[in-house]
């Protein structure tokens, strides 16, 4: 048996699935990965984007965080992939209970997902950093420079930055779904980034499945690792069910 037809197998025997997925998922929509440095983005730059978006930065220098910010990490052109789609697809057929994502995007979200757990936040809120008010994302795309509340304090993305904790509420709902998961699917994340890495450690089933194009750090503790694009895997064992291969007839 492939590994594509396990997993599909393992995909139809399970009722109670969770989706954790990383920056690898977004990048097939055209989402690049923040983390790579190209030459184009060492000329434009003077800092290291982990400095760039942490919390000290932006609060020191809030002008350049923004030039870096909508250049970088707000693309309202991306659409949802296939891995978005099948995994909408699961929870609609009542199989997937939630989707954790470290991704700010929001195209789960726009592919149908419901259940979203978003552990780093989202570009689509906003809020005032003196007054608490929220805003859209039409706040910081309008903005010729440092978005700014009509009580004049800053808008600040909510995104969790460098130097932030996250939101204890979304990491103690994050570990109940995986507690109680028979199968856990990892996607396109190399699982280097704590604490959010550490959350497949409350997993307790035995179908704990990473699926990314390089190895992991936790390649090890998987019963099933695939190293394939995430929505291609996802499209042959989901969306076109009838066909695990991924081969056209």
């Amino acid at each position: 048996m492939t590994e594509l037809e396990t997993l599909k197998q393992w995909i139809e025997e399970s009722s109670n699935i969770v989706f954790f997925g990383g920056a690898g998922v977004s990048t097939e929509s055209g989402i690049p990965d923040f983390r790579s440095q190209d030459g184009l983005y060492n000329q434009e730059y003077d800092y290291p984007p982990e400095t760039i978006i942490s919390h000290s930065f932006f609060v020191s220098n809030p002008k350049e965080f923004y030039r870096f910010y909508k250049n970088k990490m707000i693309c309202t052109q991306a659409k949802p992939n296939k891995a978005h789609l099948a995994l909408a697809k699961l929870e609609k057929e009542g199989k997937l209970k939630a989707v954790i994502t470290q991704n700010i995007d929001g195209l789960h979200q726009m592919a149908g997902s419901r259940e979203v757990l978003e552990l780093h936040g989202s570009i689509h809120r906003n809020y005032c950093t003196r007054c608490g008010k929220f805003y859209g994302l039409d706040a910081i795309e309008e903005a010729e420079d440092v978005p700014v509340c009509s009580c004049k304090g800053m808008i600040k993305p909510d995104v969790v930055l460098y130097e932030e904790g996250l939101d204890q509420e979304i990491l103690q709902k994050s570990v109940r779904y995986i507690r109680q998961a028979d199968m856990l699917i990892v996607g396109g994340t190399s699982l280097t980034v704590y604490p959010a890495a550490g959350l497949i450690d409350y997993y307790q089933g035995e179908k704990l499945v990473l699926i990314n194009k390089s190895a992991t750090a936790r390649d090890a503790c998987a019963d099933l690792v695939i190293t394939d694009p995430i929505g291609q895997v996802l499209e042959a064992c989901v969306l076109h069910t009838d066909n695990p291969r991924g081969k056209k007839a």
